[in-house]
């Protein structure tokens, strides 16, 4: 039994939360230039964090390595310097060298500003020991991080014989902020892979994550910024070259422009004129044994910055998604030509806001030239809680003015019973389109405690059967679903236990008459984690489907309309990411429907060194049914090499058996200047022809130069 004094770690929680550092303001004639050393005299002379508190492995205790934290800043940009002491800096772990890869097994350094003080929103820049960063927004008051943002901003380090050192610049026009107080929500968290440790200034309790800026200390002394004139102008000429086995190559060559404007230090104007996407990744395929079409997320630049401003309401998932920006520009896997677009989003005083609109080529057969866009307002309100509106409006595939109009409350505090979090939501949205009948409306609230101990939730949603919003994400239509989980955690004082996870959960759907479609029930009677991070599962989960009418699972085999009852289980293990070769298993096994069905899935990743990571993905889905066995074959392997950090190799090849295909995108990335990229990409098909022998499809070769200046 390990025991620690009470006094010091109630006073490190008490404490923590009120304490602030003091930004020292650069004069005329310091500059610091960008080498990851912190050796300019103006990095002494600040004021600094010498103290960080361990939040695991043993919450409140003194961390186990000294970090010292400084923050400068002039008129046009903030630095930050870390020194991160290490008495075994042998054993750092670090291997990550592509950016926003996540860092999450590895050593890094977490900031967050809290840049409005408004206790909900804010930046998260992350570092490593190799120098990759990795950047997001604080979504949801902190309970998530929106990584698909990319700010401008640079970070140099180095290792040495007292451990590694990281310095920070980032441009102060690239974020938005409030001009009306010199003080910013500031928080920092270390990870020390080895031993599983994490280590921050404020918000102190394993219930809080370092994202949730209301438990951040304060940077105050911050000079008034100039923002210049605030434009920021990127041009991109794109040439390719592609061609299939029915048609001779085609060449094209392309432009498309990027203005952001920062009308104030916390409002931005950004317009996109014959948009291009050539850069992003091809979506990952899956297997669907469900009746239901799947959800792939958005990965185009220009609808990805600054999407979180569209998150709606509390206990959605993706039974709901009221606006899915994948239904513009794209259709079915086919693109649809942006002509023009433009965002607006900021906040003045508690009110945030966001607006979409874009300008869409017709092409034939597929959609007409039509205009598309959506609105979001949300005010603060209380300390932490907020009420909104959303709107759509448009048909991407009539061009009709349908539209979509929702409201949402949520209340959260950090302070139930003290010091736990608790949120309490309710929502509803109404679409108008007269090409569906019925009920247009949909509405749904979520309790939710969830902490560190014990997460508990109930979730209620009812969607209309017309409720089919054309800009919108609504997979099951016409049915009313409850939801509840109930988790407990402990993290019991054993030797190589560092937590253990007994979830419970429930649901039920049922179509609107009160007639039940789906049941399921998970339980997770084992599922521990070790000290040395390895993870073991098990599973058993009773489901249940009510088919309304027949269903072809497979090619020729169906299913007839009826109930359906069976049983499922689950054993899996994922050993520690934090090993040069490690991965994961996964085996579903038990009946299914009237008959049986084994999936497994197979996951490994290595790092033969730093600079490349492999990974391997395998699925194998085997279906025995009285209607007719099938089988289900996914094959993913990722490539990823890093030159530096500003250069990179990425490779992504996939292969199925349903479309008897093997596709590969592969894609070089040169940041060479902080508005600047170079990109070139080339995708590769290749399918098998009766079953028998290996052929070309098509290819594709994509140059993309972007560069771009601001005022």
């Amino acid at each position: 039994m390990k025991y620690y004094p009470i006094l010091p770690l109630l006073l490190a929680i008490t404490f923590a939360h009120g304490q602030s550092l003091a930004v020292y303001q650069l004069n005329t004639e310091e500059t610091i230039r960008l080498d990851g050393r912190l050796d300019e005299a103006a990095w002494m002379r600040a004021d600094s964090i010498d103290r960080l508190t361990m939040v695991e492995p043993d919450e409140g205790r003194k961390a186990g390595q000294r970090t010292i934290v400084r923050v400068l800043a002039d008129s046009r940009h903030v630095y930050v310097g870390v020194r991160c002491y290490d008495d075994r800096p042998d054993k750092i772990i670090s291997y990550s060298k592509i950016r926003d890869s996540g860092m999450r097994s590895e050593d890094r350094i977490k900031l967050v500003f809290d840049t409005y003080l408004d206790q909900r929103s804010g930046y998260i820049f992350a570092v490593n020991p190799e120098g990759t960063r990795y950047d997001a927004l604080v979504a949801r008051s902190g309970e998530s991080e929106n990584s698909d943002w990319d700010g401008i901003w640079d970070a140099k380090t180095s290792v040495n014989a007292q451990g590694w050192t990281v310095e920070i610049i980032i441009p102060i026009r690239s974020i938005s902020f409030s001009s009306k107080t010199d003080s910013w929500g500031f928080n920092i968290e270390r990870r020390i892979q080895r031993t599983l440790e994490r280590d921050r200034w404020t918000g102190l309790k394993r219930d809080y994550k370092i994202s949730q800026v209301v438990q951040a200390g304060r940077l105050t002394g911050l000079p008034p910024f100039d923002l210049g004139i605030g434009l920021t102008s990127k041009a991109s000429l794109i040439t390719q070259t592609q061609r299939s086995r029915e048609t001779s190559a085609v060449n094209d060559l392309d432009y498309s422009l990027d203005f952001t404007q920062k009308i104030t230090s916390d409002v931005n104007l950004q317009v996109t004129v014959n948009t291009d996407f050539a850069e992003t990744e091809v979506d990952a395929r899956r297997t669907n044994l469900t009746r239901f079409p799947l959800f792939f997320p958005e990965k185009r630049g220009f609808f990805l910055e600054g999407s979180d401003i569209f998150d709606f309401g509390i206990g959605l998932r993706r039974a709901i998604v009221p606006f899915y920006s994948r239904r513009i520009g794209l259709y079915e896997g086919t693109k649809i030509p942006i002509v023009v677009g433009g965002k607006i989003n900021g906040k003045v005083n508690d009110t945030n806001f966001g607006a979409l609109v874009t300008r869409t080529a017709a092409v034939s057969g597929l959609a007409p030239a039509t205009t598309l866009g959506a609105f979001r307002v949300k005010q603060n309100v209380l300390e932490e809680s907020s009420i909104g509106m959303m709107g759509t409006i448009g048909d991407p595939q009539s061009g009709e003015s349908v539209w979509m109009l929702g409201a949402d409350m949520t209340y959260r505090t950090s302070h139930f019973l003290d010091d736990k979090v608790f949120l309490a939501g309710v929502w509803g949205l109404y679409n108008k389109n007269h090409h569906y009948q019925g009920d247009p409306s949909a509405l749904g609230f979520k309790i939710d405690y969830p902490n560190d101990l014990f997460d508990i939730s109930l979730t209620g949603l009812r969607i209309g059967d017309a409720f089919q919003p054309s800009l919108g994400f609504v997979p099951r239509p016409g049915t009313l679903s409850l939801r509840f989980g109930f988790d407990y955690t402990p993290r019991p004082d054993w030797a190589n236990i560092r937590q253990f996870f007994f979830e419970s959960g429930a649901r039920i759907i049922s179509n609107l008459r009160g007639e039940w479609e789906t049941y399921g029930i998970f339980t997770a009677p084992i599922h521990f984690l070790l000290e040395s991070g390895d993870r073991f599962e098990f599973n058993i989960v009773p489901q249940g489907e009510n088919l309304p009418e027949d269903f072809e699972i497979s090619d020729g085999v169906v299913l007839e309309k009826g109930p359906y009852h069976w049983r499922r289980y689950r054993l899996e293990f994922e050993s520690a990411s934090k090993r040069v070769i490690n991965g994961q298993a996964t085996w579903w096994f038990g009946s299914f429907y009237n008959g049986r069905l084994d999936q497994v899935q197979l996951e490994l990743n290595a790092r033969p060194f730093s600079s490349l990571n492999l990974s391997l993905n395998v699925e194998r889905n085997i279906a025995r049914l009285p209607e007719g066995d099938f089988h289900q074959d996914l094959l993913g392997g990722r490539l990823q090499y890093s030159f530096t950090p500003n250069f990179e190799l990425s490779s992504f090849i996939q292969y199925d058996n349903e479309t008897r295909s093997v596709g590969s995108n592969t894609r070089l990335r040169w940041t060479f200047d902080l508005l600047g990229d170079l990109f070139i990409v080339y995708n590769h098909n290749i399918d098998k022809v009766e079953n028998r022998y290996w052929q070309y499809d098509s290819n594709q070769l994509i140059v993309k130069l972007s560069y771009g200046v601001w005022n």
